[in-house]
């Protein structure tokens, strides 16, 4: 049994990949055959509110009847389902609605102090409410520094952040008693807007400190380091601003196609053996899915399985290795084969260059700079291992996707490299060469394609496809186009192509520049193009 009374793992469903009920109800019967107490379902605006019909609009949200079947499936299966919504930022989807543009402040931050806002936040409690048996909700309320400098400005004047903040959590804990709810938030926001930063152990202003609500634990979250210091340093900072502090690590489903176990194994380890340390009880492992939730949650198989073992107190590999073939009928190795990695990492930085190189334009090539130049072959290896798992009957569709993936990337990894190479040439030969890898390219594409629909929709509901579909499908046609302006040069048509005479420069990501190797980068927009979306 796990040391911790509460210890799941929290489920984005709120980055277009919304997670079908027969397929969370699988993750439930995993979870709790492996020791886990609780599932939290990541909903910014994916649940049903019957008065606010803009609210998770198109967007594949619960019905209140999923909810409660959810909910009752849980409790049969001694699990608690715990809501984490977002009663502050995080809400962009909204602003897709005309109906909500009164009620935000700036970005996606609501417009604290307004009688509408409100009015949504006490519907979204009633809602939950409605739906579900337990009394712990996560309100959110991270990443929202922007909070004050819209409308609220605009109306108030520049008033202390921190106060704005302190009030707009006093109002939602007075809502939640309404409901009977216990509350619990991400702590960033406190950090940053008294210290400037989050992750630096420090004392917190002792007013701010007072005037956080009794029903109002905080989340303390950080899924980035491997260090034990760290993390001991910040739990101890949190037991001086309120008792019983809760931990959110992560399980990395949130860099593109492929996960990213090695490191989430890592950073889980570290974080859970402070976690006994400073006593701390209530422990989930975020599941994200930042920019468009491509990555399957059962790529990350191995990491969920190993943090159950830690949490139960075996850290013996070899054992967990064995347990894990065991119960699942694949070997660890094999499943580990899809983080997709070796060999192309930098550092220690938990990265994964398969999304920024299947995005990655073949003629500009922002990334191309970052390749070592044996890409194609690593994914060409990675490829034939992954083909071991695709007759598994219950994960053989996650492999033949993965194995797809692999098999693009072979391919068009180093493609805008060795089209920059034979344009410089001139040779005819070499030419004729790279123009027969974009149709390769496009075949291999449109394979994956295929076995990427069938994993989406076994695992989540359509709604989000089409980002995928628009996505890809852009791709498709941007390998044709770039194929054609080639044969067009290589006829003697055109004199130039002035995307590949431009020199490329290396990527800056946060100020630091990158040379070859992976760099950790998830969006989608700014690996095609530099250009206006």
């Amino acid at each position: 049994m796990t040391s911790f009374r509460r210890f799941g793992t929290m489920i984005d469903c709120s980055r277009n990949a919304v997670m079908n009920v027969p397929t969370l109800k699988k993750w439930m019967d995993i979870s709790a055959d492996l020791g886990y107490t609780a599932v939290f379902l990541y909903i910014e605006d994916t649940y049903e509110i019957p008065e606010e019909p803009f609210f998770g609009y198109c967007r594949g949200r619960y019905t209140q009847a999923e909810l409660r079947e959810l909910d009752a499936y849980a409790k049969s299966k001694g699990l608690e389902l715990i809501p984490c919504m977002q009663t502050l930022a995080h809400l962009n989807a909204l602003t897709h609605w005309p109906a909500y543009w009164p009620s935000i402040d700036t970005g996606d931050i609501l417009l604290a102090g307004e009688d509408r806002t409100y009015e949504l936040i006490d519907r979204m409690f009633a809602s939950l409410a409605s739906c579900l048996s337990t009394k712990i909700i996560n309100v959110g309320m991270d990443e929202a520094e922007m909070i004050g400098r819209g409308k609220y400005y605009n109306k108030h004047g520049d008033r202390d952040k921190s106060q704005v903040l302190i009030e707009h959590v006093k109002k939602i804990c007075e809502i939640a008693k309404k409901y009977g709810f216990t509350l619990c938030m991400w702590s960033d926001m406190f950090f940053k807007l008294v210290v400037g930063e989050y992750y630096k152990a420090t004392e917190i202003n002792e007013e701010v400190r007072a005037q956080i609500p009794e029903n109002m634990q905080l989340v303390y979250w950080d899924y980035y380091s491997r260090d034990k210091k760290r993390y001991d340093g910040m739990m101890k900072s949190h037991a001086k601003i309120k008792d019983n502090t809760w931990f959110a690590g992560g399980l990395w489903s949130w860099i593109g196609f492929a996960p990213d176990n090695e490191f989430s194994i890592q950073a889980t380890s570290a974080s859970l053996s402070m976690c006994r340390k400073n006593n701390i009880q209530d422990v989930f492992l975020t599941m994200w899915g930042d920019n468009g939730g491509e990555c399957s949650k059962f790529a990350l198989l191995p990491a969920l399985f190993y943090a159950s073992e830690i949490a139960k107190g075996n850290s013996k590999k070899g054992d967990i290795k064995k347990k894990f073939q065991a119960k699942f009928g694949i070997a660890f190795d094999t499943f580990m084969n899809m983080d997709m990695k070796k060999g192309l990492r930098l550092g220690d930085d938990p990265v994964n260059p398969d999304k920024y190189l299947f995005y990655n334009d073949p003629f500009t090539g922002i990334h191309d700079i970052h390749l070592y130049g044996n890409e194609g072959e690593i994914f060409k290896s990675f490829a034939k291992k992954l083909g071991k798992g695709k007759k598994d009957p219950e994960f053989g569709y996650l492999f033949t996707s993965m194995q797809a993936l692999a098999d693009f990337l072979s391919v068009k990894a180093d493609l805008g490299v060795r089209t920059r190479k034979a344009y410089a040439s001139r040779d005819a030969g070499e030419l004729a060469d790279v123009i027969a890898r974009y149709k390769l390219a496009l075949k291999k594409l449109k394979a994956y394609h295929k076995a990427y629909k069938v994993q989406w929709f076994k695992e989540n509901k359509p709604h989000g496809f089409d980002i995928q579909d628009m996505r890809m499908g852009g791709l498709m046609q941007r390998l044709e186009s770039c194929r054609e302006r080639l044969e067009a040069y290589a006829a003697g048509q055109v004199d130039c192509i002035p995307e590949l005479e431009e020199a490329q420069l290396p990527f800056m990501v946060d100020g630091t520049e990158y040379r070859p190797g992976a760099i950790l980068y998830n969006t989608y927009g700014g690996s095609s193009t530099a250009n206006v979306l």
